[in-house]
């Protein structure tokens, strides 16, 4: 889990959009964008066991058969998730809550550069 709020506010204020949306996207299938509280129990262990239960490393996946890997469940807990996410902007500032961050959530059986996009559009 990477915790992304700081440089997508970061990118909201070098846009100067007063007021409008920003979407953080990660390109790929097997990873993901939500919100959550960046904590080290969620981080380190909640997400990753509640996703284990939903679609487990060790289960069988039609994916590994076609393409010879080990990623079946990465792809399955990623499209679950979904690759992005829309936040409102107000005032200029991101619209989370105190506890709310911004995270992405890497799936994958092995390291991979991950590619994010943040959109911002609004009115300045």
């Amino acid at each position: 889990m990477v915790d992304l709020t700081g440089d997508v506010a970061a990118a909201v204020a070098r846009s100067e959009i007063r007021n409008g949306t920003v979407t953080v996207f990660v390109v790929g299938s097997t990873a993901g964008i939500t919100t959550t509280e960046f904590e080290p129990g969620l981080a380190s262990h909640d997400l990753a066991a509640m996703f284990e239960r939903i679609a487990p490393k060790e289960g069988r996946y039609r994916h590994e058969e076609t393409w010879h890997d080990d990623n079946g469940h990465a792809h399955c807990q990623a499209a679950l998730l979904g690759p992005s996410l829309t936040v409102p902007v107000l005032d200029g500032r991101l619209t989370l809550g105190q506890w709310q961050q911004i995270v992405l959530l890497d799936f994958d059986t092995r390291a991979r550069r991950r590619e994010v996009v943040v959109q911002i559009i609004g009115e300045a």
